[in-house]
This record gives structure tokens, sequence and C-alpha cells, in this order.
């Protein structure tokens, strides 16, 4: 799975010199970090819709353009996946209440 996407994340990287013309990742990074986080909230919103209506195939595409949308925030801050999935892997194992009193320390 991690291999989809680390090939995602080359093509994004790929994209930042792209003209923004002929691409849409490269569109969203010319508008900047705002149109970015805007995408990254509409498909948050979209997913949430799609939770509540609960049809499952719904939920998977919406969820697929939330990650697609956040593996193009973490290009643009020059962020990779496998540092968000080596994140994921250290709090593997840990209590959640635990992760979340370790931060507010």
């Amino acid at each position: 799975m991690s291999d989809v996407l680390n090939r995602l994340a080359e093509v994004l990287e790929a994209r930042k010199t792209a003209d923004p013309e002929s691409s849409y990742v490269a569109k969203l990074y010319h508008k900047g970090l705002d149109a970015i986080l805007k995408k990254v909230g509409e498909e948050a919103t979209e997913t949430v819709m799609a939770a509540k209506d609960g049809v499952p195939e719904k939920i998977v595409y919406e969820v697929a353009d939330l990650w697609f949308h956040t593996l193009v925030l973490l290009a643009q801050q020059g962020l990779k996946p496998e540092q968000v999935l080596a994140e994921l892997d250290r709090r593997f194992g840990l209590s959640g209440l635990t992760e979340k009193a370790q931060r507010q320390g």
C-alpha cells in the first residue's frame, strides 16, 4: 500500500515544476497554500457527508479525494508520506489516551 503513496508522492513532486495550465496539481501549487488548504477542507467536509449518507462507495471515493489533497499539502510543505507513516508506526500499540497526554505535556 505504501508503494501507491510513494508513487503518488513522486508524481506530486514532479508537478511542482509543471505548467499550471497543464496540470490540476500544478495549478493548486501555483495558487498557493490557501488554495490547497481550502481543498483539504472541502474534501474533509465531503468525507463527513458521505459517511453520514452511509454509502460505502461514496465514503471510499471521498476519502481518496481527501487523502489525495492531503498528499498535495504534504508535498507543498516539503514533507513525504513516509514521515506520516513513521508517525503512525510510532503511535502503534500506544494508547490513544497516552499519546494525547504526551502531546499536551
